[in-house]
């Protein structure tokens, strides 16, 4: 999030005046259309109550830094990119409270198993994991904008491995539980990229957007950000569950392997 904020002037906000419909699409496609996908895959498959709730949860995620160097690659709308990334994660600070909450009442009441979700500790964790450090980001470039720019080089490298590294330290701790529920888990999470993909992708194209904006809504709608929706979920101060993050670490996994033959397509 710190590095997103190095990204961002005051051009990536004026860019919502300069392309509204794109802005608009993209966002009803992060906050609408894929926690809808999310929800209705683990309805009619029937998913555990944990591995529900973790299925949405990364779907209710904004979309992280990695968007944008996808988008470049895809020779996408990278401001667009910068700009709905931003966006989603100021926005979603309040919707994922918000989805979650109707989303752990109906696996209460459909499972019978008490899910709680303590609204007001998340909203809390959203704005100190999130605005706090973009706030930051945002206030170094403009103070620093040479250090700021060194410092975006550095930590563009690093933010991936990073989150790589995050998947497979929890893959070893839950390996046996990831290698059980692979099947249904890896399968439910590629049907919801693609879905998520293919339905932005029709959205864009029904809206006529251009060649390089649609390509940068369909990464931002099926790219998430795992290490949030991890750390929700082990965060002892609200779910306190580790087996809820393991939807999310196959989705790090998969998305990052869709999205690169994605890439590999459109550029040959």
């Amino acid at each position: 999030m710190f590095l997103l904020g190095t990204d961002l002037n005051k051009k990536s906000f004026t860019d919502v005046v300069r392309n509204p419909r794109a802005v608009l699409i993209g966002m009803i496609g992060q906050l609408i259309l894929l926690p809808l996908i999310a929800f209705a895959l683990a309805y009619f498959l029937k998913l555990p109550p944990v591995y529900f709730m973790g299925i949405v949860l990364i779907a209710c995620c904004p979309g992280g830094s990695s968007s944008n160097v996808f988008s470049m690659l895809a020779k996408g709308d990278v401001a667009l990119s910068v700009t709905l990334t931003a966006i989603s994660s100021i926005v979603t600070m309040f919707t994922i409270p918000f989805i979650m909450e109707l989303v752990s009442n109906f696996v209460s009441e459909q499972s019978g198993v008490e899910v709680q979700l303590p609204f007001g500790r998340l909203i809390v964790q959203n704005i100190v994991l999130l605005f706090v450090p973009l706030i930051l980001g945002i206030m170094f470039r403009h103070y620093f904008p040479q250090a700021a720019a060194s410092t975006n080089k550095v930590l563009s490298k690093l933010a991936f491995p990073a989150l790589m590294l995050l998947a497979f330290i929890f893959f070893l701790q839950h390996t046996q539980a990831i290698i059980d529920n692979f099947a249904i888990l890896g399968m439910t999470i590629a049907i919801l990229i693609l879905a998520a993909m293919l339905c932005s992708s029709l959205l864009s194209r029904i809206t006529k957007s251009n060649t390089a904006v649609r390509r940068t809504i369909v990464i931002e709608v099926g790219m998430q950000n795992a290490a949030q929706a991890i750390a929700i979920a082990t965060s002892p101060f609200i779910f306190n569950n580790n087996e809820m993050a393991i939807p999310a670490i196959i989705y790090a996994l998969m998305m990052n392997i869709i999205l690169l033959i994605y890439v590999a397509i459109i550029r040959r």
